[in-house]
């Protein structure tokens, strides 16, 4: 664990979370669907860290990028349709709950929290479900619940008025810039881990504190909170 500001965390009331990266280890599964696509539109595959670098913008940007600027629409429409099947059937060939997440939120649970990710909303509650994680959050809602999408304010601060937090009362917990970037723009504090797979320009973005652990959470907000 590691303090980058002297933020005060007494005021936190309320937790958002990203998924990818942070809750769960998705990556193989993404990357496979990823390659899967690009072979079915007739592309070469590409190297794991290049897809990896790609994700936490949502499916359509992720599709978009690994098509490359020579893709048409009705081809980049062609390919999200097929990754987005692909990946609804292989969600949870390699998906797994990070260690120490369920142990990480059951010791949250005085705190409401919710989910707030780029991906799909369908299929981040499934696979909440499927992992026995959908129990922790009041509210889950992904990159096509609202009009925009992270680093967007508006679902944050949606999130908020749900959880009945201000700004203020609010941290986000995720694994790249975008996250942090969401935290800045909605006014809450920003928490990244150390273990994701998101991009995150730490210079350029930093969080107010790095985790190397999910469970190094609840101690930290609960002896700021007495």
């Amino acid at each position: 664990m590691y303090l980058m500001t002297a933020a005060d965390f007494s005021s936190v009331r309320a937790l958002i979370f990203d998924l990818d990266g942070t809750l769960i280890d998705s990556k193989q599964d993404l990357i496979r669907s990823v390659n899967a696509m690009l072979v079915e539109m007739g592309h070469k595959t590409l190297p794991e860290d290049t897809i990896s670098g790609y994700i936490g913008h949502g499916a359509p940007v992720l599709i978009s990028t690994a098509l490359g600027n020579g893709a048409t629409e009705e081809e980049r429409e062609r390919a999200l349709k097929f990754f987005l099947a692909h990946y609804e059937e292989h969600k949870l060939d390699s998906t797994r709950a990070y260690a120490g997440v369920a142990e990480a939120l059951e010791g949250l649970r005085e705190f409401p929290m919710a989910v707030l990710t780029n991906k799909p909303v369908r299929v981040s509650r499934r696979i909440l479900e499927r992992l026995g994680l959908a129990k922790y959050f009041r509210a889950v809602y992904g990159g096509n619940s609202f009009e925009t999408k992270k680093p967007d304010p508006l679902g944050a601060k949606k999130v908020l008025e749900e959880l009945g937090a201000s700004a203020g009362q609010a941290m986000m917990v995720g694994d790249s810039e975008v996250d942090v970037q969401t935290a800045r723009n909605a006014g809450t504090l920003a928490a990244a881990v150390n273990y994701g797979f998101g991009t995150h320009d730490r210079a350029a973005y930093p969080a107010d504190i790095y985790l190397d652990r999910l469970t190094d959470l609840a101690p930290l907000l609960k002896n700021h909170k007495r």
